[in-house]
């Protein structure tokens, strides 16, 4: 921080946005958002804060990188109102939600490895003329948990290319197609837009081979770590916190 607030008694709103390069109104807006304790007002109304303040406003900045907005502010909530136990669940679902996508990033590279696997009986460029050699919409949509109408949305942005039954008109997906929407449901699972997902696929598509995701499972890889390490930065400075409100009694 630019200045030494833990070391100063009383802190004015612009002394505490300036030692965490914020405006005095994102502090007055933390504030009623209950993620710092409410202020003492001077006779005049002015809000005055105190380095317990400025330890909150640590913590929450150090939570928001790996908890996102959202949960950081219901952690602190819930750390003022004296309610730790809902705050320590809270980042429990942040660390389990960060498990389930390391298994997740696992389960791709598993279906990677598989595909890539001679004899595995799916290739790049297959196609399917009729509907006893490929699946319709309503069930591969329910074996990937998902509706018929994300399927339809990831046809429009090119993640899936479906044929056409002859007979029907209806939409049947081939092994490759079925190949397709497993790595498109795994990669959006793991927060990858449709916009980076799509040449992905178009890439595995034309080069007939995995290789071109391996640059994108690296880059998933890394924004894991970084999260992880993100949610001990921030239990590291909620724990200061919570001493400083122990410590105040």
């Amino acid at each position: 921080m630019a200045y030494d607030l833990q070391s100063r008694g009383k802190l004015r709103p612009v002394d505490l946005a300036r030692g965490h390069g914020l405006s005095t109104q994102a502090v007055r807006n933390y504030e009623e958002a209950g993620i710092l304790p409410a202020a003492d007002r001077t006779v005049h109304g002015y809000r005055t804060y105190t380095p317990l303040h400025a330890r909150a406003l640590d913590a929450f900045l150090a939570l928001l990188p790996g908890h996102g907005h959202r949960t950081a502010t219901s952690v602190m909530r819930a750390v003022n109102e004296g309610a730790t136990a809902e705050a320590f669940r809270l980042i429990d679902e942040s660390h389990a939600q960060l498990l389930d996508d390391r298994r997740t990033l696992e389960a791709v590279e598993g279906a990677l490895r598989d595909l890539g696997r001679p004899g595995s009986g799916v290739t790049a460029t297959a196609t399917v003329t009729s509907a006893s050699a490929g699946r319709f919409v309503g069930p591969l949509a329910r074996e990937l948990g998902i509706r018929p109408a994300t399927l339809r949305k990831w046809e429009r942005a090119g993640l899936v290319r479906p044929s056409r039954d002859p007979l029907t008109g209806y939409r049947v997906y081939g092994e490759a197609d079925v190949r397709d929407a497993k790595l498109a449901h795994q990669l959006r699972r793991g927060g990858y837009p449709l916009a980076r997902i799509a040449p992905a696929i178009e890439q595995v598509r034309s080069a007939g081979g995995l290789e071109p995701l391996e640059a994108t499972l690296r880059d998933w890889h890394d924004r894991l770590s970084a999260r992880g390490r993100s949610l001990l930065a921030g239990a590291a400075q909620l724990e200061v916190y919570l001493r400083a409100r122990e410590e105040r009694g």
